[in-house]
């Protein structure tokens, strides 16, 4: 690695894993006997164990928010940028967490694991998840660690979503919640979208009803397939066309030529999909989408957003991206709305990007420069 790498980095890090054989009751009724989390820790926790800062992950996201696996790891954890020495979440103040949610397919107890009733993959069998029941686990975990109060819980998008249960599950354990780029529910064009997305995996001949695992197969062309649909509304239509136009890969526009052509977004977005299969679970993303459309943070305060931040004690910073169509500055301002009404002390700051959703994961003067200075606050007074 690299000086000016290791300087910038947490370093090289090693995945830990923590096993819960007390059973976690879960939204849907049914109950997880036993379960194994995985994640990630980087920097120090501090005596009073006042400054330990929790990660949430997205969709499509895991407990490498930081950080190399290996000397010779060319790419870093997917929020390297903002975690680490002298970054908006300065390794050199917090004790941050990153874990792999339950439900997950890299490390933590979900799809893909061996179900000890039948010694086969859970499968399509795997309990449908809340985001709920991701905070309940998550809480567990803070136990383990020894953490009573985390200083801060951190997330973008379905990441943010948790941020914001935890404000209301547990008040007493967050000093401040950051929500990026979310929503308090998600729109019918969202659930539109991901439902379009299982359609792709479910269709695929090589899902066999989700028990492809017990084949010795992956429904990798309707895991493709749902992936690019994702991406596409990840990116605004300005990144898009700075990124490709409508510049071609191969062939000519010239009569006769169309079954030669391919544009350079149509490579794009197939090699997306192709990387995409090779990683991901196409249960565990059916999982995670049917959670992302069930979110609604206010339906047991009787559909009242404010009634439901009543709840909260913390400090909150609300971020949001003006290019964003999948999780809108609207529904980032409703956010902010219901916060105030409840009297709850919040911070907002739309961000002028061209990036669309996806600009959330990526270095941003603009973003950097409010992140880092909200995170100098935390805390100072606390």
């Amino acid at each position: 690695m690299s000086q000016t790498k290791a300087k910038s980095s947490v370093g090289i890090v090693e995945p830990q894993s923590a096993y819960f054989d007390e059973p976690l009751l879960l939204a849907c009724g049914r109950e997880l006997a036993g379960y194994e989390l995985v994640y990630e820790c980087y920097g120090q926790l501090n005596a009073e164990a006042s400054n330990a800062v929790l990660i949430c992950h997205a969709l499509s996201g895991n407990h490498h928010a930081a950080g190399y696996h290996s000397e010779d790891d060319r790419k870093p954890g997917w929020w390297d940028a903002y975690i680490g020495p002298g970054k908006p979440i300065d390794t050199e103040r917090f004790f941050v967490v990153c874990l792999n949610n339950l439900g997950g397919c890299h490390g933590s107890t979900g799809p893909t694991s061996i179900n000890p009733d039948t010694g086969k993959p859970w499968g399509p069998d795997f309990p449908p998840l809340r985001v709920r029941d991701w905070v309940h686990s998550q809480k567990r975990l803070a136990e383990r660690l020894g953490i009573t109060c985390w200083a801060a819980v951190i997330g973008g998008s379905l990441g943010g979503m948790q941020a914001m249960r935890w404000a209301l599950e547990y008040p007493d354990m967050l000093q401040h919640c950051v929500v990026i780029a979310s929503a308090m529910k998600l729109s019918a064009q969202n659930i539109a979208f991901n439902e379009i997305a299982r359609h792709a995996i479910q269709s695929d001949p090589d899902f066999a009803d989700g028990h492809y695992l017990e084949q010795d197969s992956v429904p990798a062309q309707g895991l493709g397939l749902a992936r690019m649909v994702g991406h596409i509304t990840y990116l605004s239509d300005d990144a898009m066309a700075q990124k490709f136009g409508r510049d071609l890969r191969r062939g000519t526009l010239d009569q006769g030529d169309e079954n030669s052509v391919e544009f350079q977004v149509q490579s794009y977005l197939r090699y997306q999909g192709s990387q995409f299969s090779n990683r991901f679970d196409a249960n565990t993303y059916i999982l995670m989408t049917r959670a992302l459309d069930y979110f609604d943070l206010a339906r047991e305060y009787g559909d009242d957003p404010v009634e439901a931040f009543r709840r909260a004690k913390c400090s909150f910073l609300v971020i949001s991206f003006s290019t964003d169509w999948r999780f809108s500055p609207q529904r980032s301002r409703e956010i902010v709305d219901a916060l105030i009404a409840a009297d709850r002390p919040v911070s907002y700051c739309e961000i002028e990007a061209h990036e669309g959703h996806d600009a959330f994961l990526l270095p941003l003067p603009r973003y950097m420069e409010v992140f880092d200075a909200y995170m100098q606050r935390v805390g100072v007074s606390d």
